[in-house]
């Protein structure tokens, strides 16, 4: 299961790199958003899957920060000129961040695992470290990705702490559609978002972005996410996204032909071997 989700939640940023030039980032996310509720809400009445109930507003707030908050603020970064080797980085930091809050849901982390994060966070120093540019940084991307680092962080404590047992498929969807009463009123203040959905453009390269974006990344990534932090520790849970700038570094060099050197590698093996100290027993 972690294989499979650091493989689909790594085609992110190459979802990013498709489906961007054809529309803006908070609309794309929002019409990603809807998609999922066409697809689950008829197969959730259907088979009649259980509603959370009392946990419906924790489960909320928690997609509000893990859909709304992260991806919002990564994808606005990008847009607006933010290098995606340097949000990467920024993001990248979020397992230790997690492993700083992990105390206050009454997690431990043991030296051996602080010693992976440290292992980590430097391979994903160095998987980026070619990718890194000042060009086109302000203060505005810096704050959007500092907005996604604190938003999926605070998310998965959040959902951890609160809501860690709930069916998979009524809870996305409560999730999405709570994603989609925040996202919506920004993208039509700032994006100028209406009916028409004239800022789009329907190119067969958007729509394979959005259907990869929908079907794989909103609900394959997202139910095993889902399933991870249900089943281990967050700061365990988390340590995985160290893997995905490295997966992502290799599935942007065979599909556009970017550079990966060997300091690339070397991150690679550094990061992965972080990941193995932290989930070991």
């Amino acid at each position: 299961m972690p294989i499979v989700f650091v493989l689909i939640w790594s085609t992110g940023f190459v979802v990013a790199k498709f489906g961007l030039p054809y529309a803006p980032p908070l609309t794309f996310l929002l019409l990603r958003f809807i998609g999922v509720l066409l697809i689950l809400l008829p197969l959730v009445l259907l088979m009649r899957a259980p509603w959370p109930g009392a946990k419906s507003g924790h489960i909320a707030i928690a997609g509000i920060l893990l859909q709304g908050g992260y991806l919002g603020g990564v994808w606005c970064a990008i847009k607006i000129g933010m290098p995606a080797g340097l949000s990467a980085l920024i993001v990248g930091m979020q397992p230790i961040l997690t492993a700083f809050a992990a105390p206050l849901i009454g997690e431990r982390v043991r030296p051996k695992q602080w010693i992976g994060l440290a292992f980590g966070i430097c391979g994903v120093g160095l998987v980026v470290a070619n990718k890194i540019s000042l060009n086109g940084l302000s203060w505005q991307s810096i704050a959007l990705c500092l907005l996604a680092l604190i938003s999926i962080t605070v998310g998965t404590l959040y959902q951890k702490h609160y809501c860690p047992q709930f069916d998979l498929r009524t809870g996305t969807i409560i999730q999405f559609a709570a994603s989609i009463v925040v996202v919506l009123p920004l993208a039509i203040a700032y994006e100028h978002l209406d009916i028409t959905l004239d800022t789009v453009q329907w190119t067969p390269r958007f729509l394979a972005a959005l259907s990869w974006s929908v079907l794989a990344l909103s609900i394959g990534a997202i139910f095993l996410l889902f399933a991870l932090i249900r089943k281990s520790a967050a700061t365990s849970v988390t340590s995985l996204l160290y893997l995905t700038p490295p997966t992502t570094a290799l599935m942007a060099w065979a599909m556009f032909g970017e550079q990966f050197s060997l300091v690339g590698v070397a991150g690679m093996l550094l990061a992965i071997i972080g990941v193995c100290f932290v989930v070991k027993k």
